[in-house]
């Protein structure tokens, strides 16, 4: 029996009855377009949380009291006041080479931006040092970034973002105008690059100025909020880190070093723990999305025992004018393949296809493994469930199938 001619059989036996061979192959399809579907939502979810953490900067360790969180300080019994002070020795090459840029920050809350007719309150307005800038990550679209002159002589400039460009100057640069700031001018020097959203967080609605300016005319000079500490590479950030944590323990005399009284965020560590966990993620949902693969070719294995059944007689046919036992396992094992390859094929389409569309929230990002990994999963799936339906039908004897009603 030659290989045209089994197909022929194969695809005959299929188009036999279409309602059944559809159904069948329509549960395939849905199997392999889960897993791809569902691998790509994985992958791109991961893929969206990694660029969240990027855009905050890979290469920084955020220092925080204990206590301190999302702008609001806790005076706890363990806590410890950061100062510029901190910032100032963290920059030193003998105590800390790995560390490149610390510098402090100050958050003031509810701050009032009025230009001409028009009056805005940032979600964040930043006090800092020039480093800060790099450090997160953050461009200029236009003018330039406030100076470490500027920080030492109080000058009131500022950086804005995209959101407030919108908000006061209706999508116009603003720069070399001036804002009043709760009532005092700043003169807006810079404007920084779109960065989008980062979670919750709008990383464009943001203004920066010098830290001194922010602490006479809206902080005071208290305790600085935090500091952002830029290492020298992402290799030695976790070198940097126990630096940081040797320096501020001695300034601060700290005993109990299990208690130290802050705290360090590393955002490389985060990245890393944020990869692993949205890879483990991902494993899950293909694993999940496997199931309806397994359905799939349990349909497979029915409609081929049904098919063997009432094909008996014709079996017999067969094997009465010569046929081999060889010649009807493979005729039926065709015929199973061809059912999961059809399906397959179209469940790739499919899940392609899906995977252009956002999908919770999540855009999608098709893996190539997963196209290749769905489809051989199907025909493999084929080939496997259709074995014990295809042996059957070999061992069938001529007499008994001839006989058969």
């Amino acid at each position: 029996m030659i290989g045209f001619e089994t197909l022929r059989i194969a695809w005959g036996g299929i188009t036999t009855n279409k309602l059944r061979s559809g159904l069948t192959i329509l549960g395939m399809t849905i199997g392999v377009a889960s897993v791809i579907v569902l691998i790509a939502v994985g992958n791109g979810s991961s893929k969206a949380v990694q660029s969240r953490i990027q855009s905050l900067g890979t290469n920084v360790l955020i220092v925080m009291a204990n206590g301190f969180r999302g702008g609001a300080r806790a005076n706890t019994a363990s806590s410890v006041s950061l100062t510029k002070g901190d910032a100032e020795a963290l920059q030193s090459k003998s105590l800390a080479p790995d560390v490149m840029s610390a510098s402090p920050v100050v958050n003031a809350a509810g701050v009032k931006l009025v230009y001409g007719g028009t009056s805005y309150e940032p979600s964040s307005f930043v006090g800092t040092t020039p480093s800060y800038i790099s450090a997160h990550s953050y461009k200029l679209a236009a003018g330039s970034p406030f100076t470490s002159e500027d920080v030492g002589k109080h000058r009131r400039v500022a950086v804005i973002g995209q959101t407030v460009v919108q908000e006061l100057f209706a999508g116009q640069s603003g720069v070399g105008q001036n804002i009043k700031v709760n009532g005092s001018n700043f003169e807006v020097v810079g404007v920084l690059a779109s960065k989008g959203a980062n979670g919750a967080t709008n990383e464009d609605d943001v203004v920066m100025a010098p830290v001194t300016t922010v602490q006479d005319s809206l902080t005071g000079y208290g305790p600085i909020d935090s500091i952002t500490v830029e290492g020298s590479s992402p290799s030695t950030l976790n070198a940097a880190e126990a630096e940081v944590s040797q320096i501020l323990e001695e300034r601060h005399k700290i005993k109990d070093t299990a208690e130290p009284g802050f705290e360090i965020l590393n955002q490389g560590s985060l990245l890393e723990t944020s990869s692993s966990t949205s890879s483990v993620f991902t494993t899950l949902l293909g694993e999940v999305a496997a199931i309806s693969l397994l359905v799939g070719g349990s349909g497979v294995m029915n409609i081929m025992l049904v098919s063997v059944t009432e094909r008996t007689r014709e079996i017999g046919i067969r094997k009465a004018i010569g046929a081999r036992r060889s010649d009807i396992l493979t005729q039926f094992l065709t015929e199973a393949l061809l059912v999961s390859l059809i399906g397959g094929l179209t469940g790739v389409l499919v899940g392609v296809i899906g995977s252009q569309f956002k999908i919770a929230g999540v855009e999608p990002e098709v893996a190539t493994y997963s196209i290749f990994l769905a489809f051989g999963a199907a025909a493999l799936s084929g080939l496997f469930f259709g074995t014990y339906p295809a042996a059957r039908a070999a061992t069938l004897r001529p007499i008994e199938a001839l006989r058969f009603e």
